[in-house]
């Protein structure tokens, strides 16, 4: 996406920018919510316009976020990637301005120390890699790549197995790292800086994590896929389709909307389109999101 659609924020003395690959995707809630229509989503007009059009479709995006902390620039998963064949044709062959769009946010790629995944699906791992003379390479060979342990090994697990997912980044955008020596695996322990950490999010995948960022009395905490979209707040314990543990997801949700409801902490969404941050509030007896515009 152009650099148009980057957006910043400032916790703390924490800089943070967002770098959108696939901007205001719309589509049915019944994609993310199983057996959910438009009119459960118009019970909730307060996600509209920027979460949900008025006729009850949710508007997704899929993007990526960089952030600097105490002298170490990091990204925060990948994206999707250039010239992939994926199992949706949406994510095909993309090109995109992403590094660009990284150096016109004020973070070059060759500035980054260190790339988190959140989790090792597709959307979140394809910039790891970019392909050079018909050879995909690591995008930061720079940085150490940080893959949570459990979550690798559910990924391999599935992969020697033939397992019931799509497994075709694997090859082209986690094994070029591997080779190149440039992981290390890591605990939800982890700590990026005195600043960032993680916080053990699991459901989506058995080793998925959220970024925990905390400076100068200020907080705020990228969700990676413990929640998809909005929605999910008013209805955390609703099982989602894209949870690989749909009870657990839905478990770790409730828990994360609970501790930080009314906390002041900045929630930025992985998916939640522009601007894709806000506080959770209470709204009756469930929740919501305010944003920040």
């Amino acid at each position: 996406m152009a650099a148009e659609n980057i957006r910043h924020w400032r916790v703390g003395a924490v800089e943070i920018a967002r770098i959108v690959e696939v901007n205001a995707f719309e589509d049915d809630i019944a994609m993310l919510l199983p057996g959910a229509t438009p009119q459960f989503v118009q019970q909730f007009p307060w996600l509209v316009p920027h979460f949900a059009t008025p006729d009850g479709k949710m508007i997704l995006s899929f993007q990526a976020f960089v952030l600097r902390s105490m002298g170490k620039t990091v990204m925060i998963d990948t994206c999707i990637g250039a010239e992939r064949e994926r199992e949706y044709e949406v994510f095909c062959n993309l090109q995109t301005s992403f590094l660009e769009d990284l150096t016109a946010a004020g973070f070059p790629p060759e500035e980054v120390s260190a790339v988190l995944c959140t989790h090792l699906h597709f959307d979140h791992v394809g910039w790891n890699t970019r392909k050079v003379d018909g050879k995909w390479v690591p995008t930061f060979p720079q940085a150490r790549y940080l893959f949570g342990k459990q979550e690798w090994a559910h990924w391999k697990h599935l992969r020697d197995t033939h397992g019931y997912h799509d497994l075709a980044h694997l090859a082209d955008s986690i094994d070029p790292v591997m080779e190149a020596g440039l992981v290390d695996f890591i605990g939800p322990e982890h700590r990026l800086t005195d600043e960032v950490s993680l916080i053990s999010t699991p459901g989506h995948t058995p080793g998925h994590v959220s970024v925990h960022i905390r400076s100068q009395g200020q907080e705020a905490i990228i969700t990676g896929d413990m929640m998809h979209h909005p929605i999910q707040l008013a209805v955390p314990e609703t099982h989602a389709n894209f949870d690989m543990d749909k009870a657990q997801g839905a478990a770790t949700r409730r828990s994360f909307v609970e501790r930080f409801s009314g906390s002041g902490a900045l929630v930025i969404g992985s998916h939640f389109s522009d601007p894709s941050a806000g506080h959770i509030v209470p709204d009756g007896s469930a929740w919501k999101l305010k944003v920040e515009n």
